[in-house]
């Protein structure tokens, strides 16, 4: 029995999952913890992790250490995305998170995050052709799914900290604001050349924002297990009635929305335009939702290597 670790080190969350492997795949996930972090709080134009968000992640690392530790044999994968990957002082993080943590994290491109994405989600939903997007805390992917197999991939640097703090109040969103950065949105998918492709197929939504967009939803329609969105289908109409909603509040006012996480509501609006943007451009009249993403892509990557043969 192998115990898999997964740890997902984000621009807003660190994320672990641990899973039981056996010889033939056979797979079960024993434990999941995240805390947010904000590790791209404040990067600002020279890309410097922060000391505040450094201290955060490093605390969060520790309390993960205590939990694997316990395991026998862990068999320990660590990946970094956007946030480390854009940093100036990457190296100088690395460093100190295996000084004092004893973890050496792989900072994974763009498009190697998205395809662990893809893998997590045609795994575990029926999605033979679609737009799978994944939005992030400073990034966001775009796969374009057709036949079951991934034939276009994009990652772009914006995400819901880097969104809202580039051109969004934290309180009361102004009109002008949210223009400027839905114009800013808009031109960054024009310059993906293929994204007429997924004109009018269905978009999956991964990521923390796209996940709280669920979450509000079935809140609002009194679902006991709000939290269980694998699966979960909305339409276009609730996706844009819900940003409405989100914008005609202040900051308080959305720290009380149901489903919504305090943490997350000063980058909700922000984590919401690309996906509400693309729907309008896609005429995407619907949206689902996955809870498997980067980390069970991980996973079956490794449970199919152990079918392989592979230590």
């Amino acid at each position: 029995m192998e115990n898999l670790v997964v740890i997902d080190l984000g621009s807003n969350s660190v994320r672990m999952t641990i899973s039981e492997i056996d010889g033939t795949g056979n797979h079960k996930t024993i434990e999941q913890v995240k805390r947010y972090v904000r590790l791209s709080e404040n990067m600002g134009e020279e890309q410097v992790l922060q000391p505040e968000s450094i201290a955060r992640t490093l605390t969060a690392l520790g309390e993960f250490k205590k939990i694997y530790s316990q395991l026998d044999k862990p068999d320990i994968q660590a990946v970094a995305t956007a946030a480390v990957r854009q940093a100036s002082n990457q190296k100088q993080f690395l460093k100190l998170v295996k000084d004092k943590i004893g973890l050496s994290f792989n900072v994974i491109s763009g498009a190697t995050e998205a395809r662990y994405d893809y893998l997590g989600v045609v795994n575990t939903l029926p999605v033979v052709n679609g737009l799978l997007v994944d939005t992030g805390g400073a990034s966001s992917e775009l796969i374009l799914v057709q036949n079951q197999q991934m034939k276009q991939v994009v990652s772009i640097p914006l995400g819901s900290v880097t969104l809202s703090q580039s051109y969004l109040e934290s309180d009361v969103v102004k009109a002008d604001s949210l223009f400027e950065a839905m114009t800013f949105v808009n031109s960054v998918f024009n310059d993906v050349w293929w994204l007429r492709e997924a004109t009018n197929l269905p978009i999956i939504g991964l990521g923390g924002a796209n996940r709280t967009l669920a979450k509000i939803n079935r809140r609002k329609k009194n679902f006991l297990n709000f939290e269980d969105v694998h699966g979960y289908k909305l339409s276009s109409e609730d996706v844009y009635a819900t940003l409405i909603q989100l914008l005609g509040l202040d900051l308080a006012g959305r720290k009380k929305v149901p489903g919504l996480s305090k943490d997350r509501a000063d980058i909700i609006i922000g984590g919401l335009i690309p996906v509400t943007l693309l729907m309008r451009l896609l005429d995407s009249q619907q949206i689902t939702f996955s809870n498997a993403g980067l980390r069970d892509g991980i996973l079956f990557n490794r449970i199919n290597e152990i079918k392989n043969g592979v230590e």
